[in-house]
């Protein structure tokens, strides 16, 4: 019997090792998490949006993905009672220059396949949702929410029931690559695996560092800090209402984000924090600190986005800075209306030149395969990068 290791608890992690329980019928699967519980980092302080595909360059791995995963994750969702609900998304033009660059953003969406989308005049926005004001808009009405924590905590059940193994609480502290297996130790227990899929998120350089790897990219923890709108104002966003992206910044901007508990979060921005896990400004790991500043894509990346750097710390020092970011989209908000809301890390991959690596990256060798980046819309995406790297592993 084949012995398979992923590396990671979270939600891609899992539709792995679920897609390889789903085809391989003479395989062990056992999934290793550090934390105690699953799903804790990356997808358990996601936005929680199922995206259509608006975005993405036509043709990149991200659009496929999407697309398909989107519908993937739906048919998982219904056969195990998950609520998704397709609450439409709206990227708004706020004058004529965003309406121009929204074209284009319009023909990435069509050339993806986004279903029943629509360019909307501002009296058309104003129907949908009344309260927030703009100059044009491109509707998705199919773009959904849910909750990707427990669509992964469904699939560990589900991996589980088969007979698989979920470990957590358990740290990988040793890889030693053999000619054809790979031996993998814990801070509790050692194995032997025929292959291991890394699926680490924030833990990749971690991981990789114990391999000895040399991929000439490094993951960077971006903090995407939000504000939770009180509860007698929700009405002001009726679903998701999202800026046109600004070429000039590497990061989408502040917007409204309805979740599946009725909540609706204003966020994310976007700060470097110093710490893989940093979640709160002053989160400090020393050693991961030392990490990035010895990347020269850190100070390179530095550089190029000087202006946008200090952009994104205005709003994240100042919730009057960062409300009224969002007052352009909604203008009755005010400051009283909104209290501060936990704040999510999104593992960003750079390279050495300081550029962000936009689209997924898988690397394999003869025992090990390794996601470098997987960004939004990873949890879109899962079920369908899933047997994206499943299809090309040797071992199976």
């Amino acid at each position: 019997m084949r012995q398979i290791g992923v590396i990671g608890g979270g939600i891609l992690g899992l539709a792995v090792a679920h897609r390889i329980s789903e085809i391989v019928p003479d395989v062990a699967i056992t999934v290793v998490e550090k934390e105690d519980e699953l799903a804790t980092h990356q997808t358990g302080h996601s936005s929680g949006v199922v995206h259509a595909g608006i975005y993405y360059q036509p043709g990149s791995l991200k659009a496929a993905m999407c697309t398909q995963g989107s519908a993937l994750l739906r048919r998982f969702c219904f056969e195990h009672d998950i609520p998704v609900e397709e609450v439409g998304k709206f990227v708004v033009a706020t004058d004529k220059m965003e309406s121009k660059r929204l074209d284009d953003i319009e023909a990435r969406a069509r050339a993806n396949g986004v279903p029943g989308l629509r360019r909307l005049n501002k009296n058309e926005l104003a129907e949908i949702e009344p309260e927030v004001v703009g100059d044009s808009a491109l509707h998705s009405p199919h773009t959904a929410i849910v909750d990707f924590q427990r669509v992964a905590r469904a699939l560990g059940n589900v991996l589980e029931r088969s007979g698989h193994t979920i470990l957590t609480g358990q740290r990988v502290d040793r890889l030693r690559k053999r000619a054809r297996d790979i031996d993998l130790i814990t801070s509790r227990e050692s194995f032997r695996f025929d292959h291991v899929i890394i699926c680490a998120g924030l833990g990749t350089n971690n991981i990789m560092r114990i391999l000895d790897d040399n991929h000439p990219s490094r993951i960077l923890p971006v903090r995407g800090e939000y504000y939770r709108l009180n509860e007698s104002v929700r009405h002001l966003v009726r679903g998701l209402v999202y800026p046109v992206p600004d070429p000039r910044y590497p990061f989408l901007g502040v917007h409204f984000t309805r979740r599946i508990d009725g909540e609706v979060f204003i966020g994310p921005n976007a700060v470097f924090a110093t710490a893989l896990e940093g979640y709160r400004r002053r989160d400090l790991n020393v050693k991961d600190l030392a990490d990035f500043l010895a990347w020269p894509g850190t100070w390179r990346l530095a550089r190029k986005n000087v202006r946008t750097g200090i952009y994104e710390l205005a709003g994240s020092l100042s919730r009057r800075v960062f409300v009224d970011r969002a007052r352009r989209y909604v203008p009755r908000l005010e400051v009283h209306d909104v209290t501060s809301a936990p704040a999510g890390v999104r593992a960003q991959a750079v390279d050495r030149h300081g550029d962000l690596i936009d689209d997924f990256i898988v690397c394999q060798t003869n025992v090990t395969t390794c996601v470098r980046n997987a960004p939004s819309p990873g949890a879109t995406s899962s079920m369908a990068f899933a047997r994206h790297i499943v299809d090309s592993l040797p071992a199976l």
